[in-house]
């Protein structure tokens, strides 16, 4: 410490934070020596293990458990965590944290697939940082001394022009023709067109409120009112609208057959892909391509990347990598 006791003798601290980075740091001060500091700072790290049932000598199979019990996320995200997670586990799960290495842990990376690479290393090094966080281990052996660059993205494939997007909307049919031009002309996620509801759509503002998502059969629902973005529509999208004819009755702005939510595996191998090949496009894209789609367009018109990013509720750093 900068001050010092009433004889001039110096003083000693010690902080902790308890989650995180971002955490509130607690701090305890006024210890004779360095070494009175680290005594009672391990005693308190010591106690809230015992609070919180966790042990220094958790297995990284039992810390991964443990992790995803207090992590306060949507269940999809869970679910996505814990498939990438099992990647590590598979290999390390029995073993003591303490016990894990940085050059074994680079040589099990090396030895995934490319296609998840970069995604379970990044899991794991979350996991193993929040052990470093709650004083279980000092360093997080998945981030010091190993490598994650971020795998080199695929080149993109935008359609090409209206024409081209008019002549699928054709060939797929009424019911989801006006769909997909939707999609094209408004950048939002298949998982956020999917769960739209009429009530989202206010033409006198021409905008549509992202409110909620549909992905993996869950709804999902941002946690703040915040989170809901407005994404202007332009003539185009208008038009879509006017072109929706049967609804079922349902409350969603593009149901499914039945009036529920689309099923989007379904639709890709029965609806998407023979309407595009029969409208002579090629190569055939993903769904996913109608949001970078409306990107090139919206580039392509001069609106900036600062606004392009928040209709598309992307960060910059996003939209410059694709």
């Amino acid at each position: 410490l900068t001050r010092c006791g009433r004889g001039g003798e110096r003083l000693w601290a010690y902080r902790y934070r308890t989650g995180g980075r971002d955490s509130q740091r607690a701090h305890r001060g006024g210890f004779a020596s360095e070494q009175d500091a680290r005594d009672a700072l391990e005693r308190e790290l010591e106690r809230l293990r015992r609070e919180r049932r966790i042990s220094r000598s958790l297995t990284l199979a039992e810390l991964v458990e443990t992790y995803l019990a207090q992590h306060d996320v949507q269940p999809v995200t869970i679910e996505k965590l814990r498939y990438l997670l099992s990647k590590a586990t598979a290999v390390f799960g029995d073993r003591k944290i303490g016990e894990l290495t940085s050059q074994e842990i680079a040589e099990w990376r090396m030895e995934l697939s490319p296609g998840y690479r970069f995604e379970a290393t990044q899991a794991l090094r979350q996991v193993l940082h929040r052990a470093v966080a709650w004083g279980m281990i000092d360093v997080n052996p998945a981030k010091v001394g190993v490598d994650n660059p971020v795998r080199r993205r695929k080149e993109q494939h935008p359609f090409e022009s209206w024409a081209e997007l008019e002549a699928i909307a054709e060939a797929i049919g009424p019911r989801y023709g006006p769909m997909i031009l939707f999609a094209a002309a408004t950048g939002l996620r298949p998982a956020e067109w999917i769960a739209l509801e009429r009530r989202d759509v206010d033409r006198e503002e021409r905008v549509v409120y992202v409110r909620r998502s549909f992905t993996r059969g869950q709804l999902k629902v941002p946690k703040t009112e915040a989170s809901v973005r407005a994404v202007p529509l332009q003539a185009r999208a208008l038009d879509a609208l006017d072109r929706i004819s049967d609804r079922h009755g349902s409350p969603l702005l593009f149901p499914g057959e039945r009036g529920g939510y689309l099923d989007i595996h379904h639709f890709r191998p029965f609806q998407w892909r023979p309407a595009q090949k029969s409208a002579g496009i090629n190569p055939v894209r993903r769904v996913y391509d109608l949001r970078h789609t409306f990107a090139t367009f919206a580039l392509r018109a001069g609106i900036s990347t600062f606004d392009l990013s928040r209709y598309m509720g992307a960060s910059l750093t996003m939209i410059d990598r694709h």
